[in-house]
């Protein structure tokens, strides 16, 4: 989606704890953890405000960024995210979790990919071999148990009972056809948030951040272009 944001905005990514080039500490990980390392790295860069956008686990730190921090966010989006896991995420994300210590790093992306994907995506001839080969070819690849410690940060996460707390511009996106965190999470996301936005794209599933870039890139977009309007239209101060 980069390519579409950087023609408007200046669009900072970084590495959370536990994979690519930040730290992976072998000790517990919390999703509140994760939201104070995005606020440090900010105040570093002497960033004061942003729009936070977070998929899954970023989601869920979006989440807690913004009850924390809520001077720094001009906005949030909320991609394939939820507020509380259900029985049958919590089981896949521990054994997601626990394979890391079973299973070699191509054998794990292969057991997970399934989730991510639908079936359109994985119907393209040679896709999914090109996936995997450019994840194999990553430099800074994730460690076992630092994927570990963030599978038991999301389980450890719940901020339904705190969604009225965030005030910011929102907006919850999801595709229809979401495996791993189904629509329902997201619903519940707008719900429980005051005046957000839900986006249910007819195609995509977890990773519709890859498999649909374009058009997540779009919605995401137009929101902050509406929200930038409402700001010129209120009145000054």
């Amino acid at each position: 989606m980069i390519r579409s944001l950087v023609k408007q905005y200046q669009v900072i990514r970084f590495d959370n704890r536990g994979v690519g080039q930040s730290e992976a500490p072998d000790s517990p990980y919390s999703i509140k953890q994760m939201a104070a390392d995005a606020a440090a790295l900010l105040d570093y860069l002497s960033i004061s405000q942003v729009h936070v956008a977070g998929h899954s686990m970023g989601g869920q730190i979006a989440q807690e960024l913004a009850l924390a921090y809520p001077e720094k966010i001009q906005s949030l989006i909320l991609l394939s995210s939820l507020a509380r896991g259900d029985e049958k995420f919590n089981s896949l994300i521990k054994l997601f979790g626990d394979l890391t210590q079973k299973l070699e790093g191509t054998l794990y992306q292969r057991a997970i990919l399934p989730w991510l994907f639908t079936d359109a995506f994985y119907s393209i001839p040679g896709v999914m071999e090109q996936l995997i080969t450019w994840i194999e070819n990553q430099p800074f690849g994730p460690t076992p148990h630092g994927l570990y410690h963030q599978s038991r940060a999301i389980l450890g996460s719940d901020t339904s009972d705190r969604l009225a707390n965030i005030h910011c511009p929102t907006l919850v996106m999801v595709g229809k056809e979401d495996l791993l965190t189904p629509v329902r999470f997201s619903e519940q996301l707008a719900q429980g948030i005051p005046n957000a936005e839900l986006a249910i794209l007819e195609q995509g599933g977890h990773a519709f951040v890859v498999e649909s870039a374009d058009t997540v890139a779009k919605v995401m977009l137009d929101f902050l272009a509406k929200h930038r309007q409402r700001i010129l239209q209120s009145p000054q101060e």
